[in-house]
C-alpha cells in the first residue's frame, strides 16, 4: 500500500517535527508526507529543515485559508493510493501505518480505514512511546458510524486514511471556510457510501486542551450552535438525499447532537433556551436521554439542575466532547 501523508500545519511549530518525525518512521514506511503550512506566523515550517534531504518529505506554503483548505490542498497534491491525515499538535506509534494496512487486508472494499487514538495534554516533544498490543488488535467493520460514534467514537482527523480514488470522486472534500465538524462531516459522509474498516488498537495520540488546537476551540455559547454539517446531515436526511439505510440514524445523531446542546444550556442555568433545543430535537422523543433532558428543564429546582448537568457533562459522550 502506498500511503501520502497529508499535515496540516498552523502555528504548531513546537510540535511539528513530532508529527513529521513519527510520520517519516513508520515500520511501513509511507510515500511522502506532505506539509501544507496554512499561512502560519511561528516559522514551523523552516524547523523541518534537518528532514531536507528526504525525498519522502514536501513542504509547501499557502495563505491562512483554514484547516479544510490545507487538507484539501494536500489531497490535490498526494501521489499515493491511500491518503492519510496527521495533525501538526499529534503523533503516530510506529505501527500506525501497518495497523491500516491490516484493515486493509481484513477489509478490502473499504475506502475509509481507521485505527484507535488517545488524547493527551502532555506537551512532550516528541511524546514518551506507549505500547500496544498489536497481536490482539482486532479489525471491526462499520456499518453505521453514526451510531458506532456514539457508543465511542472509533477514529478521529489523525487517526484515518481515505482511498485517493474515493477522494477524487467526490464533489467536496473538505468543507472550507468551517473549522468545527469540518473533519466529522467528511467521515459521515465517506460512511454513507462506502465501508469503513477500524482497528481497535491505539495507534494514534491526540493532544486535546493546547492553546489553539484544532480541535476543542470553541466553549461557552459558541459551542451553542448547531455545526453547519450537523444542519446539512438534517437538510439531507428530510430531503431524502442520503441513502435510504442512513436517514434513520442520521436524524438520530441530529437529534442527540441538540440533546446535548441542551444539556449544555441547562449547565449554565439557560432553561428556555435548553427547551428550544430540545424542541428542535424533534426525532429524539425515543431517547431516554431526551426525557430525561426535558425532565431536568421542566421540573428540577435551577440549583439541583445545574449540579447534576455538571457532574454528566464530566463524563460527557464522544459527541458531546469530541470535534475529531
Amino acid at each position: 500500500m502506498r500511503f501520502s501523508v497529508v499535515i496540516a500545519l498552523f502555528n504548531k511549530a513546537r510540535f511539528v517535527r513530532g508529527a513529521v518525525a513519527s510520520a517519516l518512521d513508520q515500520r511501513l514506511a509511507p510515500l511522502e508526507v506532505i506539509v501544507i503550512d496554512d499561512g502560519s506566523t511561528d516559522g514551523g515550517l523552516a524547523l523541518l529543515t534537518p528532514w531536507s534531504t528526504d525525498p519522502r518529505l514536501r513542504l509547501v506554503h499557502q495563505a491562512n485559508r483554514g484547516v479544510s483548505a490545507a487538507r484539501n490542498l494536500g489531497i490535490a497534491l498526494a501521489q499515493g493510493d491511500w491518503v492519510a491525515f496527521l495533525d501538526a499538535d499529534d503523533q503516530w506509534h510506529p505501527e500506525f501505518l501497518a495497523a491500516l494496512a491490516q484493515a486493509h487486508q481484513r477489509c478490502p472494499q473499504a475506502d475509509l480505514l481507521a485505527t484507535g487514538f488517545r488524547w493527551t495534554r502532555d506537551e512532550q516533544v516528541p511524546l514518551a512511546p506507549w505500547a500496544v498490543a498489536t497481536e490482539h488488535s482486532q479489525v471491526e467493520v462499520i456499518h453505521d458510524l453514526r451510531r458506532r460514534w456514539m457508543q465511542h467514537a472509533p477514529l478521529c482527523a489523525s487517526s484515518v486514511a481515505v482511498r485517493a480514488d474515493r477522494l477524487r470522486q467526490m464533489s467536496t472534500c473538505f468543507h472550507e471556510g468551517e473549522s468545527y465538524g469540518e473533519d466529522l462531516d467528511m467521515w459521515f459522509r465517506l460512511a454513507d457510501e462506502a465501508q469503513v474498516a477500524a482497528v481497535d488498537g491505539v495507534y494514534a495520540s491526540v493532544r486535546g486542551g493546547l492553546a489553539g488546537a484544532l480541535s476543542g476551540a470553541l466553549s461557552g455559547a459558541a459551542r451553542r450552535q448547531m455545526p453547519p454539517f450537523l444542519e446539512r446531515m438534517r437538510d439531507q436526511a428530510l430531503a431524502g438525499t442520503l441513502p435510504a439505510r442512513h436517514r434513520a440514524s442520521a436524524l438520530w445523531f441530529v437529534a442527540q447532537a441538540q440533546t446535548t446542546l441542551a444539556r449544555e444550556a441547562l449547565a449554565e442555568g439557560q432553561r428556555r433556551e435548553a427547551l428550544g433545543w430540545l424542541a428542535q430535537a424533534s426525532h429524539g422523543w425515543r431517547l431516554l436521554r431526551w426525557w430525561v433532558t426535558v425532565a431536568l428543564a421542566l421540573l428540577m429546582p435551577a440549583r439541583v439542575a445545574d449540579r447534576w448537568q455538571r457532574w454528566r457533562l464530566r463524563g460527557a459522550r464522544p459527541l458531546e466532547r469530541n470535534t475529531g
